[in-house]
């Protein structure tokens, strides 16, 4: 399960929003070991794409060092979908790298009838995809 504060899933949200049409995509970083999202970063999505998201490699090994310097990890790698459901293409699945983070994905568009956005999680380890749940607290 992924649990996640009202203020951090706004800003995925927002940011899926100002990106579109083109995907958005960021990392939620945590403590190492924590499980608990905390430290919202947007990342420039190089591809420019409204089909794909591409992490800039520059951008992705200052990340890295950033958060290895601040005892930090990947709890959340997010992006959006901005014509189809909120779920993992085959893209997103070969793409996927860290087995312990929930992998989020946002659809801003109304695919389902329920609203103007879908907002889900999921596990994905060594292509294999797993739906969880989301609980959105205030406050850890």
């Amino acid at each position: 399960m992924l649990t996640i504060t009202q203020a951090l899933v706004d800003q995925i949200v927002a940011h899926a929003r100002k990106d579109h049409p083109d995907e958005a995509c960021g990392v939620i970083a945590g403590a190492a070991g924590s499980d608990r999202p905390e430290r919202f970063i947007p990342m420039l999505n190089a591809a420019m794409s409204p089909t794909f998201y591409e992490f800039d490699s520059g951008d992705l090994l200052r990340l890295y060092r950033e958060m290895d310097d601040r005892d930090e990890e990947p709890v959340v790698i997010y992006h959006s979908h901005t014509a189809t459901e909120a779920y993992p293409s085959r893209t997103d699945i070969s793409y996927a790298n860290e087995p312990a983070a929930h992998y989020v994905l946002v659809s801003t568009a109304d695919t389902d009838g329920g609203g103007d956005f879908q907002f889900r999680s999921f596990r994905i380890v060594e292509g294999e995809v797993t739906e969880e749940e989301v609980r959105i607290v205030e406050t850890y």
